[in-house]
């Protein structure tokens, strides 16, 4: 039997301890009044209530059950770099940045997703949740730094942003599986070297950094800020005489680094490659299939019962509620006489 709570225990084992101190006292102060049906029901009502907080449940069950118990982050590089046009016929890298991190969640139902973002500085775009339109409208609007702002990047700048995002999430749900997804290029352009992606080993349970970008390198365009940048002109190298389009080169060396810091492996992506291979890859840290069907291992919840039960205890206090009130009835009017308004004296 193993417990995972719908809160962090540091919330949870308070609130328990309050409510059955309440308990206690409320069945104290009412043991010699009738009623006493009422309050075994209101008791049982707490306790299932209580119970089924806790989630209790026991090993196995169905691939959705264990997706759903996983912390995904996406660590996306926004530099200027990523909106070079070498992703399939000609599109920005950021383009199969947006198809694998939706494709990914589909592969993944009911698992909590946040993502982070990073140029000359990272930034959280969104914190873990459950809600994949978040994470479509999120993905959807993803663009680089703006050209002029860009003075120089780091591959590691997200570095310490990731570390207190899954140090966060370990503190609130130890039980959870971490997967960190790493989506850039790999192009280091802060004039130093990059700082180590040094993490704690048992913060990354699994996950992999996925590679965009070709050697031939890609153009990019401008990012000026307006709303539209269809007809911006492209970046321009300036360190030759003759100024012209700049061009990004993806540095898969530097990418095997970072996935070597973070223990996942590394996955090359080019336009129409499938996610569902690199994930079997991806999630071996945190996930494992059975040899029997393939299916992923989970847990088998128990938490429906007690909830099952509460509705049943809390629909009978309910009635009971609605059957005292159907008995009260309003006190009689007495009646007045047609003058003065006093009492009509019914005795003589």
């Amino acid at each position: 039997m193993t417990l995972q709570p719908i809160l962090p225990w540091w919330l949870l084992l308070p609130l328990t301890a309050a409510a059955l101190v309440f308990l206690g006292w409320r069945i104290l102060c009412e043991r010699r009044r009738p009623g006493r049906t009422g309050r075994i029901r209101r008791a049982l009502l707490v306790l299932f209530v209580l119970t089924a907080a806790f989630r209790p449940g026991i090993p196995g069950g169905s691939a959705q059950a264990a997706a759903a118990d996983l912390n995904v982050f996406f660590v996306v590089d926004t530099t200027s770099s990523m909106v070079a046009e070498d992703y399939g016929n000609a599109a920005p890298r950021l383009a199969g940045v947006r198809q694998d991190i939706m494709a990914i969640a589909g592969e993944l139902p009911g698992a909590r997703f946040s993502v982070i973002t990073f140029d000359t500085e990272a930034h959280v775009r969104m914190p873990l949740t459950t809600d994949t339109s978040a994470l479509d409208t999120i993905t959807s609007i993803l663009q680089p730094q703006v050209t002029s702002y860009a003075k120089g990047s780091s591959i590691t700048a997200a570095r310490q942003v990731l570390a207190e995002r899954l140090s966060a999430a370990r503190d609130s749900h130890p039980e959870r599986p971490r997967l960190v997804f790493y989506l850039g290029d790999g192009e280091q352009t802060s004039g130093k070297e990059p700082e180590p992606m040094a993490l704690d080993g048992e913060l990354v349970a699994g996950g992999a950094v996925l590679g965009y970008g070709t050697s031939g390198g890609g153009r990019m365009k401008e990012n000026t800020g307006m709303e539209s940048d269809d007809d911006a002109p492209y970046i321009q190298d300036r360190t030759v005489d003759a100024a012209k389009d700049a061009l990004s080169i993806i540095d898969e060396d530097r990418l095997r680094e970072v996935a070597a810091r973070l223990g996942v492996p590394y996955v090359h992506r080019s336009a129409g490659d499938p996610v569902s291979a690199m994930l079997q890859e991806a999630r071996a840290g945190a996930l494992e299939r059975t040899e029997q069907d393939g299916t992923l291992g989970g847990r088998t919840e128990f938490y429906w019962l007690f909830a099952a039960g509460a509705f049943v205890v809390g629909l009978a206090e309910l009635m009971g509620i609605i059957r005292q009130l159907r008995e009260v009835r309003p006190a009689a009017r007495p009646l007045r006489a047609a003058h003065g308004g006093q009492p009509k004296d019914t005795a003589g």
